[in-house]
């Protein structure tokens, strides 16, 4: 705990690029109404200001990450594949019975770039890509592979899945 709250201590100490002060002064400088009404306008927004820097200071304080709620016995498997041109990229594995349509990748920035995230139980799976609903792909980023058992010397993936709430 008092290492964390040295991390704190040493990034706040750490002027950022564009003080608040020199922000907040700059406000001032602007304002050119006169003194009366220059209280009421400008106490507002250097209290958003200070507010706003306040909330920047919490949100940028790393914490530690908490545990995904959820059954022990599953953990979080990240599937990652580089196709591009695909119209669709799905995983089949031994973890869904081998069924099409239950994990789609997503490629937002068409970028060909496909990830998605799956929790899956505790263990050892096998899995393969499907491409553009025809085209089955062993991933090459897998590190382990087996034998798919039907010959021609084709392998799946395999996937180890720690869980992700220790018991």
């Amino acid at each position: 705990m008092n290492d964390r709250l040295d991390e704190a201590i040493e990034l706040l100490k750490t002027p950022p690029a564009v003080s608040v002060e020199a922000r907040v002064m700059a406000e001032v400088r602007r304002m050119s109404l006169p003194a009366p009404k220059r209280r009421v306008v400008t106490w507002p927004r250097v209290a958003m200001l200070a507010l706003a820097a306040g909330l920047a200071a919490i949100l940028l304080v790393p914490r530690p990450p908490r545990p995904l709620p959820g059954d022990p016995g599953q953990g979080v498997a990240q599937f990652v594949g580089h196709f591009p041109g695909a119209r669709s990229v799905e995983v089949v594995g031994s973890f869904n019975n081998w069924s099409r349509g239950i994990l789609h990748l997503r490629d937002d920035d068409h970028d060909g770039i496909w990830h998605a995230v799956a929790m899956l139980p505790a263990g050892q799976h096998e899995y393969m890509f499907v491409v553009d609903g025809e085209r089955w792909v062993t991933d090459p980023l897998a590190g382990r592979f087996v034998d798919d058992g039907f010959g021609a010397g084709r392998e799946n993936s395999v996937l180890i899945v720690r869980p992700a709430v220790q018991p």
